[in-house]
């Protein structure tokens, strides 16, 4: 399997487990309800699972005819463009569950008992439409940023990897229901995002190397150095690292201060910053 068929099974994988989640919140919130409640919210629930696919389908329908539209240099620059629009939208999301992954439960239960509380069952199926089409629509942006990434279409391996992804999804979200020990939702999270930031990464580099390559930006130097005697970044097992992680075997000097600069930002604001402020804090 080739990275970019990894990227895309990693991605599909976190997104699903996500709304899998969201799911999994509303319906075990809705068990607890008495008979009447419970089956009305239910027959909502699945109404706004349906019409959130759907929405997520059509926004994924909109980037690919934008995409087809458009042509020549402009395909280009979208492409480009959707490469870092999915970077910036996975770090953010990495950053939002850190922040607010504690309080979904919450927030969810609570929006849904407003919801049965005002017998309006409209407002549980926007709520989860809502957040089904969240994730349906960024795992949209995510694939079509890695596919731009890497010149590919949608094809028969796209879909077996997106398969994949969901039943990858489906098993370990089994899995945590069942209150496995060895692995328990917060350790999944921040494995994850480990997963995510390198991936992030990875995004970022080819979006900044199709910049180069029209380019819209320059280099700032020749290569620097040359690993390639080492790993080889454009075939093997060096091209599996190098569309994983971002890995340059030739790296010229705005590549490596962007991949250096990324990794100091996450570092800070993910571990370091905190640290920082409670140190000044105190």
């Amino acid at each position: 399997m080739s990275g970019n068929m990894i990227q895309i099974v990693l991605v599909v994988w976190r997104e699903s487990i996500e709304a899998l989640l969201v799911v999994g919140i509303l319906s075990a919130f809705l068990m607890r309800q008495p008979a009447a409640a419970r089956r009305k919210g239910l027959a909502y629930l699945r109404a706004g699972i349906i019409a959130g696919l759907l929405l997520a389908m059509l926004i994924a329908g909109v980037i690919l005819f934008v995409g087809e539209w458009l042509d020549g240099d402009r395909q280009d620059y979208f492409q480009a463009m959707m490469v870092f629009v999915a970077a910036a939208l996975i770090v953010q999301m990495v950053f939002w569950i850190r922040s607010h992954g504690r309080q979904m439960q919450q927030a969810l239960e609570s929006g849904a008992g407003k919801a049965l509380a005002a017998a309006n069952g409209w407002g549980l199926l926007l709520l989860a439409a809502l957040a089904i089409a969240r994730e349906g629509s960024e795992t949209a942006i995510f694939l079509y940023g890695i596919l731009a990434s890497s010149g590919e279409s949608l094809d028969a391996a796209a879909i077996v990897a997106i398969a994949l992804g969901f039943g990858a999804a489906l098993g370990c979200y089994l899995i945590l229901q069942a209150g496995a020990r060895a692995v328990t939702w917060r350790v999944f999270f921040r494995v994850s995002e480990a997963m995510l930031l390198i991936l992030a990464c990875s995004l970022l580099m080819s979006g900044l190397d199709r910049l180069i390559s029209l380019d819209l930006v320059s280099p700032l130097s020749a290569p620097l150095w040359d690993t390639s005697w080492l790993i080889d970044d454009g075939q093997g097992i060096g091209g599996l690292i190098a569309s994983l992680t971002g890995y340059r075997a030739r790296p010229e000097l705005l590549p490596l201060l962007v991949f250096a600069g990324y990794w100091l930002a996450a570092v800070i604001l993910l571990g370091g910053g905190k640290r920082w402020r409670v140190a000044a804090a105190s």
